[in-house]
């Protein structure tokens, strides 16, 4: 059985959102919707070179909905308000998704991002369930936000 929404879930979600308008952050969203895509572990790691601004803004943006996922997948937020809320835990998800296998693999952490793939899966579900094939369609459509190198 669904879990009601409730008053605390509405205000979590506006204070989730009140943080991600924080000028670093924000940048950092920015800088990750228009240029992370890699389908690498090398890709990533060229385009996130340590120390760079790139490196920064991209752990910023995964931890930070690392952190909103681990709220859904602990029952603090309810997960459909959250979805009808927007979806850029999904595009965050789907731009780390074809290299998180490798990732684990590399940093020996198996639970790396488990958050944020776990909610991510129950996101495109979630688009699934409105209709066939939107998930594919909301990966394609953020991937076109990528700028042309």
């Amino acid at each position: 059985m669904k879990q009601q929404a409730t008053f605390d879930d509405a205000n979590l979600i506006l204070r989730l959102y009140e943080i991600r308008r924080e000028e670093r952050l924000r940048a950092a969203r920015r800088w990750f919707s228009q240029n992370c895509g890699p389908t690498t572990l090398a890709e990533y790691r060229a385009m996130c070179i340590p120390g760079s601004d790139a490196d920064e803004f991209a752990r910023m943006v995964i931890s930070y909905y690392e952190m909103v996922a681990s709220f859904v997948t602990q029952g603090i937020l309810n997960a459909e308000l959250y979805f009808a809320a927007g979806g850029e835990l999904g595009l965050v998800y789907s731009r780390i998704e074809p290299i998180l296998a490798e990732l684990r693999a590399a940093t020996g952490h198996p639970g790396m991002y488990k958050n944020l793939e776990t909610v991510g899966l129950q996101y495109g579900a979630y688009l699934e369930m409105q209709a066939p094939g939107n998930w594919d369609g909301f990966k394609k459509r953020t991937r076109s936000m990528i700028v042309a190198k």
